[in-house]
């Protein structure tokens, strides 16, 4: 019996103990959203009005058409993964004709605002959940985030080619 009560503590520890830890994973992912929407509006802020319509080369995305593709993703992967209708269809972010630097920057940042609250509302258990995404990939809704930080980090740094293009020097490296 003793021996009994001693596991069974154990057992309530180990859950306490994971239940918290998955909570600081669902802070830290929080955290790195947050850093990513600061670094990406360095970015945004480092381009001159001028450069928002620069393409490197004809068939490339402009600088605005890049940063505006990286948030219709944010936003896509977003409602896959919590079910819910985001605000903007599928590439209707990307066919947004005003591409002045404030308006980009305005629906970028709010991109980013759609990600970290989607995130806030989450439990860890519901993280673990599984979706179907893109419709052939099934993976935990918390990979789908993964994902989407893999895609956003990816167009932000293609976007260090487009500032040099423009003259500018690109925002220091913001890993932490």
């Amino acid at each position: 019996m003793r021996n009994l009560k001693l596991l069974m503590s154990m057992l309530c520890l180990f859950f306490v103990l994971s239940g918290a830890n998955a909570q600081t994973q669902t802070d830290t992912k929080i955290a790195e959203w947050e850093r990513a929407k600061a670094y990406t509006k360095e970015y945004l802020d480092a381009m001159p009005e001028s450069g928002y319509a620069l393409k490197p080369t004809p068939e490339m995305r402009s600088f605005a058409e890049q940063m505006l593709h990286l948030t219709d993703a944010n936003y896509g992967f977003t409602a896959t993964a919590t079910g819910e209708k985001p605000p903007y269809g599928l590439g209707e972010v990307e066919k947004i004709t005003d591409k002045s630097k404030a308006n980009v920057t305005k629906v970028v940042m709010a991109g980013y605002d759609y990600v970290i609250d989607a995130l806030k509302k989450l439990t860890p258990e519901q993280l673990n959940e599984k979706v179907k995404f893109m419709n052939r990939f099934e993976m935990t809704k918390d990979m789908v985030f993964t994902k989407d930080f893999e895609h956003q980090t990816h167009h932000r740094g293609q976007a260090t080619v487009y500032l040099r293009l423009a003259g500018v020097k690109p925002p220091q490296e913001k890993l932490f």
